[in-house]
């Protein structure tokens, strides 16, 4: 049985799935969750963790952008405060973490940047100058390389925020197409771009599910990730 967020304590039975609050993370992990739950039959409870890319509103590259959404769940993963952490993959930092391991990857999502624009525009379609928002360095140099003539503005918070600049002081932002996609904000959605011209960051529209290295070998835990693991995405 899944149940919605909240602080649970640890019991026999029972798997804590740590996940930050926002909606697309909310709406990620209780997929995730509700998988875990039909593959062991355990109870599954969602623990949202706070982390310091969630309430800093400097931009991401000011923070250090990879690891600001990572750090607080993988502490509260260490303290027991849950069992496993569910992330983005592409917000993982590429070393080892001591003590954690990287226990699934799930079937991985679209891994194409999508343009949100005003009035159903393409990227080539927006006007000379449009203001165009995005949180990513590299999007914006993909946007200046493709459009030189576009204003690029730094862009802080949530989907629904971001989506709701678009008609106002922004012409269209840029998201990850995964992300639009699992939390029901397809529509959207006014150009994909290919991989091929716009490639975007290792491992988007994957999720990483963490584990303590400590459980290794706990049954229902490993039944868990195993369920979870989708061997293409993983290679």
């Amino acid at each position: 049985m899944y149940r919605a967020p909240g602080q649970e304590a640890a019991r026999p039975g029972l798997i804590r799935v740590g996940t930050r609050g926002s909606r697309l993370a909310i709406a990620q992990t209780t997929t995730v969750s509700e998988a875990i739950a039909a593959a062991t039959g355990c109870d599954v409870a969602l623990v949202t963790i706070t982390t310091h890319g969630d309430v800093s509103r400097e931009s991401l590259s000011q923070l250090g952008g990879t690891g600001v959404f990572v750090s607080a769940l993988r502490e509260a993963l260490l303290a027991g405060e849950c069992d496993l952490a569910v992330h983005s993959l592409k917000d993982l930092p590429t070393g080892p973490c001591p003590g954690i391991r990287l226990g699934a990857i799930p079937e991985r999502a679209d891994a194409r940047d999508a343009l949100c624009a005003r009035d159903g525009l393409s990227l080539s379609e927006l006007p000379a100058g449009a203001n165009v928002g995005t949180g990513s360095p590299r999007r914006a140099a993909q946007l200046r390389a493709a459009r030189p003539d576009l204003a690029v503005h730094d862009l802080r918070g949530n989907v629904d925020t971001r989506l709701g600049r678009v008609g106002g002081d922004l012409d269209a932002v840029v998201l990850a197409a995964a992300g639009l996609d699992r939390s029901g904000l397809a529509d959207a959605i006014t150009e994909r771009f290919p991989l091929a011209t716009v490639p975007t960051a290792p491992g988007q529209g994957a999720l990483a599910i963490e584990a303590r290295e400590s459980d290794r070998g706990v049954a229902h835990l490993e039944a868990a990730l195993a369920a979870l693991d989708d061997a293409e995405a993983r290679a």
